[in-house]
């Protein structure tokens, strides 16, 4: 069984900063993208950040500048550091990592149960 579990969110005034950390556990062959979504009230779900295995970075433009996500392939973990926060970010951020749990799987998609981040103006 795979797990993915965050941690981090919380409340802050527009300006602050605010880090979410993920960690993948359980039987794994190998973890291919990691990455940060998030689902405002009555919008859909939508990439934040996201970072392949081999290290490339990709961005919404809404974060360009003001997050920064970073990854440890040795702990299965991946953070994302929010700066400059705004109100408009306020939503539930998923942790989502695309996994092989054995060699002759193809991989598949895995999400975290979210975490809540309300940025006030």
């Amino acid at each position: 069984q795979v797990q993915l579990v965050e941690s981090g969110g919380g409340l802050v005034q527009a300006g602050g900063s605010l880090r979410l950390a993920c960690t993948v556990s359980g039987s794994i062959f190998s973890i291919n993208a990691m990455g940060w979504y998030r689902q405002a009230p009555g919008k859909q779900r939508e990439l934040v950040a996201s970072v392949t295995s081999s290290g490339r970075k990709n961005y919404a433009d809404a974060v360009k500048g003001r997050f920064t996500i970073s990854r440890d392939n040795a702990k299965n973990t991946v953070d994302l550091q929010m700066n400059s926060l705004k109100p408009e970010d306020t939503a539930v951020y998923y942790c989502n990592a695309v996994i092989a749990r054995y060699y002759y799987q193809t991989e598949s998609d895995y999400w975290g149960q979210g975490t809540q981040v309300t940025v006030s103006s």
